[in-house]
């Protein structure tokens, strides 16, 4: 982006609840699955003197998303018709909140390039999902599925805080975790459970620049790369004199730019008013406190208490993600870990365990959480006692997960896989005097002052060992024999 332009960015992220029934009417809420039209009633349809009514789960996950971001939950609150007239909206009008939202204000934080930033919030409203329409390729019709429409939805709309597309990236995922963490959605990205409009303007003045709304994004990348090609985009009608147009536009995944849909309809276009169906939402202190004292640990909290048992970012943020795909207590197994096996522990998951369970051609055949936790337990105090190395430690827990042994005894189980090292001084001694003789011309070098040379000692030794000589010791007993 060329220095002299400023890029203003603020978006609007679309939430699907996680509930059993819709928003207004009781029918099923996951339509993943199920065969058009299926998951539907009178309400669904908006058919003459069909009567809403709240669904109360969705009161308290937004009582509870309030803490997640900071803020209290507004004590009142009520509904508003947005009338727009599309085929997937049969009632001619789609019920949300605008001027007193459940959420009002709160915050994101986010880290980029290792700088904290805040994005603060507008508000978060409470809202129907509408339905979703189908265009067969070839054929001179549209198609209507109305299994979505009514299903709860949190709009969640930031202020224009987020300057660059890695911090739009960074506040997109942020957000998934809070949602995640909170309980209130599967937040699934592919399945559009989770949905980003983004709003780029570009300006070269104190003045904010006209508008464009990339819609339905259900990526974190594509959050990025819409961003920043609209940036390119707009910064260049600038150059060329031209104006930038204030519109919708929507995103091409596999060209990689945006593309104009219509033109960007303002609040007075939806006549909104109150909802005459529908009266105010009331909390009580009491429905507040039962909110905050259902939020759970944030990943906020989680970087904290990692971060002080020594835990790399970059490792807290992977256990962060890989925790919802796999609830096996990732973070709570590190920090109930030892001072000093922490660090190490995170390691091990990050870089065995999980890259495993990700592998589609592995399957994990373990089973048996107290056996998993055991393998970790027992394969640090190897490490610690220098009795394995960081190739067989991957090694030993590569094989409990995937093979279905579920070892009592998994020091015995390592040896009798022969995992252990060799750390017999004895033993390491014969094969260094045996590796010095055949090498002749590296002890020579080393004799000589070459450091570097040891290095192919040592792997010498490993090789002639196959692997089992304890490292530090051939590289100790080689100086000592080469050095003294």
């Amino acid at each position: 982006m060329k220095s002299k332009y400023t890029a203003t960015i603020g978006i609007e992220c679309h939430v699907q609840l996680h509930t059993m029934t819709k928003l207004f009417a009781a029918v099923a809420n996951d339509a993943r699955e199920a065969e058009p039209n299926t998951l539907v009633s009178h309400i669904c349809f908006g058919m003459p003197g069909a009567l809403p009514v709240l669904n109360e789960k969705v009161v308290e996950h937004a009582a509870r998303l309030a803490f997640a971001f900071n803020v209290e939950p507004q004590r009142h609150s009520f509904f508003e018709r947005k009338h727009y007239f599309y085929p997937d909206l049969p009632k001619g009008y789609q019920i949300t909140q605008l001027d007193s939202p459940i959420i009002k204000g709160g915050e994101v934080r986010i880290t980029v390039d290792g700088e904290q930033k805040t994005v603060r919030l507008n508000r978060v409203q409470i809202e129907e999902d509408a339905g979703k329409n189908t265009h067969p390729a070839g054929a001179d019709y549209s198609l209507v599925d109305l299994n979505r429409a009514g299903t709860p939805l949190f709009e969640i709309v930031s202020e224009p805080d987020i300057h660059t597309p890695a911090e739009a990236k960074a506040y997109a995922r942020e957000l998934y975790l809070l949602v995640r963490y909170g309980g209130v959605s599967n937040a699934d990205l592919y399945h559009g459970n989770m949905r980003f409009d983004v709003n780029v303007s570009v300006s070269d003045s104190d003045k904010l620049g006209t508008r464009s709304e990339t819609k339905n994004l259900n990526s974190f990348r594509s959050v990025e790369k819409a961003t920043e090609y609209e940036i390119n985009r707009q910064i260049d009608l600038l150059e060329k004199g031209e104006k930038v147009m204030q519109e919708t536009r929507g995103w091409d995944d596999t060209m990689q730019k945006t593309i104009s849909q219509r033109s960007k309809e303002e609040a007075h276009d939806y006549r909104y008013f109150p909802d005459p169906d529908l009266p105010p939402i009331e909390l009580s202190d009491l429905q507040i406190q039962d909110a905050e004292q259902s939020l759970p640990t944030m990943p906020g909290e989680w970087r904290e208490r990692l971060a002080e048992a020594g835990v790399d970012s970059g490792q807290i943020e992977t256990l962060l993600e890989a925790e919802l795909e796999y609830e096996l207590g990732y973070m709570q197994q590190v920090e109930k870990a030892a001072a000093e096996d922490a660090k190490p522990l995170a390691n091990l998951l990050v870089n065995v365990e999980v890259p495993l369970r990700r592998d589609d051609s592995v399957t994990i055949n373990l089973d048996n959480e107290t056996v998993r936790k055991a393998l970790y337990e027992a394969t640090l105090r190897l490490i610690n006692q220098n009795k394995i190395s960081s190739t067989n430690a991957k090694a030993l827990i590569t094989t409990v997960l995937t093979s279905g042994a579920e070892p009592k005894d998994i020091a015995k189980y390592a040896e009798e896989q022969g995992l252990l090292q060799v750390s017999d001084e004895g033993e390491i001694e014969a094969i260094v005097e045996n590796v010095i003789a055949q090498n002749q011309g590296a002890a020579d070098d080393v004799r000589n002052g070459e450091a570097k040379a040891i290095g192919f000692l040592v792997g010498q030794v490993m090789k002639a060992s196959k692997g089992k000589a304890n490292p530090q010791l051939a590289k100790d007993t080689l100086r000592k024999k080469l050095e003294g």
